[in-house]
Protein backbone atom coordinates (compact mmCIF):
# COMPACT_ATOMS: atom_id res chain seq x y z
CA UNK A 1 0.00 0.00 0.00
CA UNK A 2 0.92 3.40 -0.92
CA UNK A 3 0.88 6.50 1.15
CA UNK A 4 -1.83 8.04 -1.03
CA UNK A 5 -3.99 4.60 -1.08
CA UNK A 6 -4.57 5.59 2.51
CA UNK A 7 -8.24 6.38 3.41
CA UNK A 8 -7.32 9.78 5.65
CA UNK A 9 -10.31 9.41 7.84
CA UNK A 10 -9.28 6.50 8.62
CA UNK A 11 -6.04 7.38 10.85
CA UNK A 12 -7.73 10.44 12.13
CA UNK A 13 -10.00 11.09 14.93
CA UNK A 14 -11.46 13.91 13.34
CA UNK A 15 -14.00 13.32 10.47
CA UNK A 16 -16.00 15.09 7.59
CA UNK A 17 -16.33 18.29 7.49
CA UNK A 18 -13.62 18.70 10.13
CA UNK A 19 -10.83 17.13 8.07
CA UNK A 20 -8.19 19.56 6.75
CA UNK A 21 -6.15 17.01 5.05
CA UNK A 22 -6.40 15.15 2.31
CA UNK A 23 -3.58 12.97 1.34
CA UNK A 24 -0.62 11.49 3.88
CA UNK A 25 2.35 12.25 1.65
CA UNK A 26 5.23 10.95 3.55
CA UNK A 27 6.08 9.41 7.14
CA UNK A 28 9.25 8.44 8.84
CA UNK A 29 10.55 8.33 12.27
CA UNK A 30 10.73 11.83 12.31
CA UNK A 31 9.21 13.31 9.41
CA UNK A 32 5.61 13.60 8.09
CA UNK A 33 4.70 15.32 5.29
CA UNK A 34 0.66 15.65 4.37
CA UNK A 35 -1.16 17.62 1.58
CA UNK A 36 -4.66 19.68 1.54
CA UNK A 37 -6.68 21.37 -1.46
CA UNK A 38 -8.49 24.32 0.28
CA UNK A 39 -11.71 24.57 -1.17
CA UNK A 40 -14.89 27.16 -0.71
CA UNK A 41 -16.51 24.65 1.83
CA UNK A 42 -13.60 24.51 4.12
CA UNK A 43 -15.03 25.30 7.80
CA UNK A 44 -12.22 27.33 8.01
CA UNK A 45 -12.22 29.62 5.31
CA UNK A 46 -13.37 33.50 5.57
CA UNK A 47 -13.52 35.90 3.00
CA UNK A 48 -11.97 33.20 0.54
CA UNK A 49 -8.67 32.59 2.56
CA UNK A 50 -8.19 29.72 5.20
CA UNK A 51 -8.17 31.27 8.32
CA UNK A 52 -5.10 31.15 10.86
CA UNK A 53 -6.95 28.27 13.10
CA UNK A 54 -7.31 26.65 10.27
CA UNK A 55 -3.81 26.86 9.37
CA UNK A 56 -3.37 25.25 13.38
CA UNK A 57 -6.04 22.56 12.81
CA UNK A 58 -3.88 21.41 9.29
CA UNK A 59 -0.73 21.23 11.53
CA UNK A 60 -2.45 19.33 14.53
CA UNK A 61 -4.35 17.13 12.00
CA UNK A 62 -0.53 16.55 10.15
CA UNK A 63 0.08 15.17 13.52
CA UNK A 64 -2.51 13.00 14.15
CA UNK A 65 -2.06 11.65 10.47
CA UNK A 66 1.64 10.60 11.81
CA UNK A 67 0.23 8.93 14.79
CA UNK A 68 -2.95 7.72 13.43
CA UNK A 69 -0.48 6.02 10.83
CA UNK A 70 1.99 4.38 13.30
CA UNK A 71 -1.15 3.15 15.29
CA UNK A 72 -3.00 1.25 12.31
CA UNK A 73 -0.20 0.45 9.81
CA UNK A 74 3.02 -0.20 12.07
CA UNK A 75 1.21 -1.48 15.94
CA UNK A 76 -1.72 -2.51 14.78
CA UNK A 77 -3.64 -0.62 16.85
CA UNK A 78 -6.82 1.78 16.84
CA UNK A 79 -6.84 6.01 16.27
CA UNK A 80 -6.13 7.30 19.24
CA UNK A 81 -7.00 10.71 20.48
CA UNK A 82 -5.04 13.34 20.64
CA UNK A 83 -4.59 17.39 22.26
CA UNK A 84 -2.52 20.36 21.26
CA UNK A 85 -0.26 20.89 24.44
CA UNK A 86 1.11 24.40 23.22
CA UNK A 87 1.84 26.46 20.10
CA UNK A 88 4.31 28.42 20.16
CA UNK A 89 6.40 30.83 17.58
CA UNK A 90 3.29 30.41 15.23
CA UNK A 91 3.88 32.60 12.16
CA UNK A 92 1.55 33.16 9.36
CA UNK A 93 3.42 34.54 6.55
CA UNK A 94 0.09 34.69 4.23
CA UNK A 95 -3.18 33.49 4.71
CA UNK A 96 -3.63 30.72 1.76
CA UNK A 97 -6.70 30.97 -0.76
CA UNK A 98 -9.33 28.95 -1.98
CA UNK A 99 -7.59 26.88 -4.39
CA UNK A 100 -4.04 26.75 -3.02
CA UNK A 101 -2.52 23.64 -2.22
CA UNK A 102 -1.02 23.40 1.63
CA UNK A 103 1.65 20.80 1.89
CA UNK A 104 2.40 20.62 5.85
CA UNK A 105 5.46 19.37 7.34
CA UNK A 106 6.27 18.05 10.74
CA UNK A 107 9.69 17.30 12.26
CA UNK A 108 9.39 15.83 15.59
CA UNK A 109 11.64 17.39 17.91
CA UNK A 110 11.14 15.11 20.92
CA UNK A 111 8.91 12.30 21.79
CA UNK A 112 8.58 11.67 25.65
CA UNK A 113 5.78 10.40 28.37
CA UNK A 114 2.68 10.57 25.61
CA UNK A 115 4.23 13.83 24.51
CA UNK A 116 5.88 14.75 20.96
CA UNK A 117 7.26 18.15 20.33
CA UNK A 118 6.86 18.93 16.87
CA UNK A 119 8.21 22.02 14.11
CA UNK A 120 5.77 22.51 11.49
CA UNK A 121 6.49 24.30 7.95
CA UNK A 122 3.28 25.09 6.02
CA UNK A 123 4.07 25.36 2.13
CA UNK A 124 2.41 26.84 -1.15
CA UNK A 125 4.43 25.40 -3.89
CA UNK A 126 7.59 26.60 -2.61
CA UNK A 127 6.38 29.29 -1.06
CA UNK A 128 6.53 29.03 3.26
CA UNK A 129 3.43 30.61 4.61
CA UNK A 130 3.64 29.57 8.62
CA UNK A 131 5.61 27.93 10.52
CA UNK A 132 5.00 26.89 14.03
CA UNK A 133 6.14 24.82 17.30
CA UNK A 134 3.24 22.36 18.71
CA UNK A 135 3.82 19.88 21.28
CA UNK A 136 0.85 17.16 21.18
CA UNK A 137 -0.41 14.81 23.54
CA UNK A 138 -1.34 11.33 22.49
CA UNK A 139 -4.12 9.58 24.96
CA UNK A 140 -5.03 5.97 25.65
CA UNK A 141 -8.57 7.10 24.51
CA UNK A 142 -9.57 5.22 21.04
CA UNK A 143 -11.54 7.35 18.40
CA UNK A 144 -15.27 6.22 18.47
CA UNK A 145 -15.68 4.44 14.73
CA UNK A 146 -19.30 5.88 14.35
CA UNK A 147 -18.00 9.51 14.92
Amino acid sequence: MTFSEINIPDILPQQPPFVMIDTLLHVDARITRTSFRISDDSLFCDDGQLTEPGVVENIAQTCAARMGYINKYVNDDTVKLGFIGSLRNMEVHRRPTIGETLVTQIDVQEEIFGMTLVNATVRVGDEIVATSEMKISITNIERRENE
